[in-house]
């Protein structure tokens, strides 16, 4: 699946950050093709996923690995699509996207509701 792939490909380089990966290195990792890594890769940088690409010899892949962003405030609606894709994925596709739906379902919870 497009989206487990894509996901797959951000883990890779975020644990791998700052070096470079090659597409053939992504390819073995995420057990793909080179170019379905270069298509995987294209369309998250289209998508405007801050991967920085370097030709040549020693280049590859690399993103910015932060280990915490800032805060974000989201509307109801916004959580509500966030919620709604990673259950469309399935929340037990990682630990990250299952710690990601838990935080989201805890901040649309109001507080003494049941």
């Amino acid at each position: 699946m497009l989206v487990e792939r894509q996901h797959a490909l951000i883990e890779e380089l975020r644990s791998s950050a700052p070096r470079y990966l090659s597409a053939a290195r992504l390819a073995q990792r995420t057990g793909t093709s080179v170019r379905t890594v270069a298509r995987d890769l294209a369309r998250l940088c289209a998508a405007g996923v801050p991967i920085d690409v370097r030709h040549g010899p020693g280049g590859g892949y690399s993103i910015d690995a932060r280990t915490a962003l800032p805060p974000i405030v989201l509307t109801p609606g916004e959580a509500a699509a966030l919620i709604a894709s990673l259950v469309a994925v399935g929340p037990y596709v990682s630990a990250a996207a299952k710690s990601s739906l838990d935080k989201l379902l805890a901040a649309l919870v109001v507080e003494g509701s049941s």
